[in-house]
C-alpha cells in the first residue's frame, strides 16, 4: 500500500499530514491525487461518503493553487453548510505548512456581508453552497476570472436537494477553461447530464461498492416496539461508557422530541435540523466535536457536514427508504482503520425493507440485543466501585468534621456501610431505567407510526402477569383522575410510568397494578396524606372490574347535565356520546342536541332528512353521506 510521500505531494503538505496525524491514504486518495496532480482535464471520482474524497481532491488542489496570487482560482460546491464548514477547516489544517492561504466558506443562514468582506481580501479558495454562491455571483462579488478548478462535492446529494438549476447556472457562468473535478457516491442520470454537457473527456476513478461497506463496521438490527426506541437508546448510552455517536431519524419533528426526552433523563444528545439557526448549528456541532455529546440526533440532510473522527456507534432511529442513504449514514462511524457499529431499530414492519437494504449493499444485519437492566446495572456498579476507590479526598476537609463523621458511623459495620451506599446507588440505577423486556418479540400493533402500548398477558382476575395490585381509598370523589392517580403515585412512591399497569378508578377507591419487583414501594402511601384524607394502600388479591358510575347521577327523570345516564331524564349538554354508552337501555326523555337515531322521534333539533325531504336515506349535513 503506497504512503503519501509516493503519491507526489509537495513537503510542507506532507509535513501538515503528519501533523495531523494522517499516515496511510485511502483508496480514492491513492489513485485520485497522482492524476489530479498531473492531469490538466476534467475528473470524475465515484465514491462513498467516509471514504476520504475531501482529502483527494483538497491535496492536489492546495498543490495546484498559486499562493502569491490572491484571485479566486477555485471553488468546491457542497450540498451543505456543515459540508462546506468541514471542507474548509481540514483545507486549513491540510494547508498549516504551507503559508498563508485564504479559503473562505460561503453558505445561507449567515451574514452575507460578512462573507463579502472575507472575499473582497482576497479568496483563493471559496467552499460554497450553491444557493448563496449564486446570489453573490449575481451581485459581481464572486470574480471568476482566473479560475482554475470547479470541485463538485458530493454532486449526487446536490442534485438531490433540488440545486440542479443553480449548478447549472453556475458552470455556465464560470466557463473560462477552468477544470471541473466531479465527486460522487453515485452516476446518476443527472449526473450524466452534467458531465455530458460541462465535461470534456474526463478521467474517472471509480471504488467499488465491495470496498466500501465496510469490512470495519458491524451491521446490527434490533427488532422492538416503536414505544421502546428511546427506551432502547437509554439503555445503550448506560451500557456503553464510551459511546459516541450519531442517531438517525426521518423528520425534524422526530428528531427534536428524541433528543428533548433523552435530555429530560440526564443525557447529554442535541439535535440537529433544518428548521434550526445557523448559530444553534453550530454551536450543537462544536459540543459534538468536543466530545461533550453522547450522541447527535440528526436528520438525513442535517448530517451531510458530521465528519468526525472516532463516532463509535451510527443508530437507525427510523430506516432510510433508499440504500444510499443508508451506506451515507454508516460511513459516519469507522474511520481511519477503526471499528464501528451500524446499529438499525427496527419494527416488525421493517423487516422486508431491511432485507431489501442488505440485498442492495451486500452486508448482513447480525440479530443484536438490547442491554438487559441486570447487565446495565452489573457494568454501572462495577464503574461506580472503581470511581468510588479513586476519589481523592478533599483536603479542605478538616480533622474535626472527618472525625465527627466517623462518631457518627461507629454503630454500622464496614459490611453494613457499603451495603447502604451500594443500595443507594443500586436504588438510583432502577429508578433511572424501566424494568420491561425491551426485547420483546410478542405480537403487536405498535410499529413506527404510534406507540400502541403493550399490554401483557392477563390472569384470569383481570390482572397482568408480573403485577401485582393495590387498593388505595382515593376515588373520583377526590376529585381525581387516573392521569392524577398515576402522577401523585409515581411522585409519592419514585415508581415509574413504565412500572405501572392498569388503572381501575372508581367512586371512593381505586385499583392499580404495579409491578412485583418495585410493588414494596407502594406502601409508602400509608399514612401519607392528601387533601386531609390518610391515605391507604393494601394489596389486593380478588378480581377487579371497572365500575360504570362516572359520577353523580340525577336519578329519576329530571335533566343531567353532563354526560347521559341510564334514566330517562333529556340530556342537556352535547349531544356526543362516550363509547361506553353506546347500546345502553332505550331512553325515554327527549334529546335537546344531535342525535344518532335517525327513528328517534323525541329529538327536538336537525333530523336527518334529505333536501328532498326523504327519511331514513342515511345522509346528513353533517357528516356526509354514510354515517352511524
Amino acid at each position: 500500500m503506497k504512503n503519501f510521500e509516493a503519491l507526489g505531494l509537495s513537503q510542507p503538505l506532507l509535513d501538515g499530514l503528519a501533523e495531523m496525524g494522517f499516515e496511510t491514504p485511502t483508496e480514492i486518495q491513492q489513485q485520485s491525487i497522482p492524476i489530479l496532480l498531473k492531469h490538466d482535464g476534467d475528473f470524475i471520482g465515484l465514491a462513498q461518503t467516509g471514504t476520504g474524497k475531501t482529502a483527494a481532491f483538497g491535496l492536489p488542489l492546495l498543490d495546484l493553487i498559486d499562493l502569491n496570487s490572491r484571485d479566486t482560482q477555485a471553488l468546491i460546491l457542497a450540498p451543505t453548510r456543515e459540508l462546506a464548514q468541514q471542507i474548509c477547516g481540514q483545507m486549513e489544517q491540510m494547508s498549516q505548512k504551507m503559508g498563508k492561504l485564504n479559503v473562505v466558506p460561503v453558505f445561507g443562514g449567515a451574514n452575507i456581508m460578512n462573507q463579502i468582506r472575507d472575499i473582497r481580501r482576497g479568496a483563493q479558495i471559496i467552499v460554497a453552497t450553491p444557493g448563496r454562491l449564486m446570489d453573490l455571483m449575481k451581485r459581481k462579488e464572486v470574480k471568476l476570472d482566473a479560475l482554475k478548478y470547479m470541485v463538485l462535492d458530493e454532486a449526487d446529494e446536490m442534485l438531490n436537494m433540488g440545486f440542479k438549476e443553480d449548478i447549472d447556472y453556475i458552470l455556465s457562468k464560470s466557463d473560462t477553461g477552468r477544470n471541473i473535478w466531479l465527486f460522487s457516491a453515485t452516476m446518476a442520470r443527472e449526473i450524466k447530464r452534467i458531465v455530458d454537457t460541462y465535461m470534456v473527456q474526463p478521467e474517472e476513478v471509480r471504488i467499488n461498492r465491495e470496498n466500501i461497506v465496510n469490512t470495519n463496521i458491524d451491521h446490527q438490527s434490533v427488532q422492538l416496539k416503536a414505544s421502546d426506541k428511546i427506551e432502547a437508546l437509554r439503555r445503550y448510552l448506560d451500557y456503553h461508557e464510551d459511546m459516541f455517536g450519531v442517531v438517525f431519524c426521518r423528520t425534524k419533528r422526530d428528531t427534536q422530541k428524541v433528543a428533548d426526552e433523552l435530555n429530560n433523563n440526564g443525557y447529554a444528545t442535541e439535535a440537529l435540523h433544518g428548521d434550526m439557526s445557523q448559530a444553534q448549528r453550530d454551536a450543537a456541532m462544536k459540543r459534538f466535536r468536543n466530545k461533550n455529546l453522547k450522541l447527535l440526533i440528526a436528520t438525513d440532510v442535517a448530517a451531510r457536514g458530521i465528519d468526525v473522527d472516532d463516532i463509535t456507534h451510527v443508530i437507525h432511529f427510523a430506516l432510510p427508504d433508499d440504500p444510499e442513504f443508508y451506506t451515507h449514514r454508516s460511513g459516519r462511524t469507522a474511520r481511519a482503520g477503526k471499528k464501528g457499529v451500524s446499529l438499525a431499530l427496527i419494527t416488525k414492519g421493517d423487516n422486508r425493507k431491511l432485507k431489501f437494504i442488505a440485498s442492495k449493499l451486500g452486508i448482513t444485519f447480525e440479530p443484536g440485543e438490547i442491554p438487559a437492566l441486570d447487565a446495565i446495572t452489573e457494568k454501572r456498579i462495577a464503574r461506580w466501585s472503581e470511581n468510588l476507590k479513586n476519589q481523592e479526598v478533599n483536603p479542605k476537609i478538616s480533622d474535626a468534621l472527618m472525625a465527627s463523621v466517623i462518631e457518627g458511623f461507629e454503630d454500622i459495620s464496614k459490611d453494613e456501610l457499603i451495603a447502604r451506599l451500594l443500595t443507594k446507588e443500586y436504588n438510583s440505577i432502577y429508578k433511572r431505567n424501566s424494568i420491561k423486556d425491551v426485547n420483546d418479540r410478542s405480537k403487536s400493533r405498535d410499529d413506527d407510526r404510534g406507540g400502541k402500548r403493550e399490554r401483557g398477558r392477563k390472569n384470569d382476575k383481570g390482572r397482568e402477569e408480573g403485577m401485582k395490585t393495590y387498593f388505595i381509598n382515593l376515588g373520583r370523589k377526590d376529585n381525581i383522575n387516573k392521569g392524577a392517580l398515576l402522577g401523585f403515585v409515581c411522585d409519592a412512591t419514585g415508581i415509574t410510568g413504565n412500572e405501572i399497569g392498569r388503572i381501575v378508578l372508581d367512586g371512593a377507591h381505586s385499583f392499580i397494578d404495579v409491578k412485583e419487583d418495585v410493588a414494596n414501594q407502594m406502601e409508602k402511601l400509608n399514612g401519607m396524606q392528601r387533601d386531609g384524607r390518610e391515605l391507604r394502600a393494601n394489596e389486593h388479591n380478588g378480581r377487579v372490574t371497572e365500575s360504570r358510575d362516572r359520577g353523580s347521577r340525577s336519578g329519576g327523570k329530571g335533566g343531567f347535565k353532563g354526560r347521559r345516564d341510564d334514566a330517562g331524564g333529556g340530556f342537556k349538554g352535547r349531544g356526543k356520546l362516550d363509547r361506553d354508552d353506546a347500546g345502553s337501555a332505550p331512553r325515554s326523555g327527549g334529546f335537546k342536541g344531535r342525535s344518532t337515531k335517525k327513528d328517534d322521534s323525541s329529538f327536538k333539533g336537525r333530523d336527518s332528512k334529505t333536501k328532498g325531504g326523504k327519511k331514513g336515506s342515511g345522509r346528513s349535513k353533517f357528516f356526509g353521506k354514510k354515517w352511524d
